[in-house]
C-alpha cells in the first residue's frame, strides 16, 4: 500500500524555520522524483519545489527560491523541505507527491499516484 505521510508543520513566527518530512512506503523510493505543493485557503495549489530521482536536479518556485531547500534520503525513504526565512504568505497546507520525470521546472510537474494528507504551516507576523 502506497503511503506518503507529511509531518513537521506548525506555528512559527515570521523569519523562523521549519523542516517538513514526507515519509513514504509501499513503492521503490529510489525510482521516483518528488515535489512539494502547498495550498492556502481560497488559493490554487502551487508546486514550490521538486527533486529528481537521482537528486541531481532541483527546481523551486520564485516565491520560495533562496529560502526553501528540497532533499531526499533514499535510505530512509523520506523527502524533506527545509524552510527558512518564513513569511506570513507561506501559510498553507503542504503536501508531497511523486512526479513524473524528466523534471521541467517548479509548476510544471505531473503528479502521479497517492498524495499525503498534508501538514499545516502557519506563519505569524
Amino acid at each position: 500500500q502506497v503511503q506518503l505521510v507529511e509531518s513537521g508543520g506548525g506555528l512559527v513566527q515570521s523569519g523562523g524555520s521549519l523542516r517538513l518530512d514526507c515519509t513514504t512506503s509501499g513503492f521503490i523510493f529510489n525510482y521516483y522524483a518528488f515535489a512539494w505543493f502547498r495550498q492556502a485557503p481560497g488559493e490554487e495549489r502551487e508546486e514550490i519545489a521538486c527533486i529528481s530521482s537521482d537528486e541531481g536536479t532541483t527546481y523551486y518556485a520564485d516565491s520560495v527560491k533562496g529560502r526553501f531547500s528540497i532533499s531526499k534520503d533514499n535510505a530512509k525513504a523520506t523527502v524533506y523541505l527545509q524552510m527558512n526565512q518564513l513569511k506570513p504568505e507561506d501559510t498553507a497546507v503542504y503536501r508531497c507527491v511523486r512526479v513524473l520525470e524528466p523534471l521541467s521546472g517548479a509548476g510544471q510537474s505531473t503528479p502521479v499516484g497517492s498524495w499525503g494528507q498534508g501538514t499545516q504551516v502557519t506563519v505569524s507576523s
